[in-house]
């Protein structure tokens, strides 16, 4: 798998996550996950499911798309 993609979705999740102000911690708590997953996610070490997107895009009130959109 490309780990470029990988790098840029955990680059634009850690974005959004400081953008609605909450430490990887809130954010996995709000989910229902570990926080050391927030982590490996951001760092593009972790290949999410659609699901957990989704799970995280309506923790954070973002749409899913809009995690994808590497260009902002």
């Amino acid at each position: 798998m490309n780990t470029k993609i990988l790098e840029n979705l955990g680059k634009s999740l850690k974005n959004y996550r400081l953008a609605c102000d909450l430490t990887q911690e809130q954010l996995a708590e709000k989910v229902g996950i570990h926080p050391t997953y927030v982590g490996k996610l951001e760092a593009g070490k972790n290949n999410p499911s659609v699901k957990m997107l989704f799970k995280i895009s309506r923790a954070m009130k973002i749409k899913l798309s809009d995690i994808f959109d590497f260009d902002k």
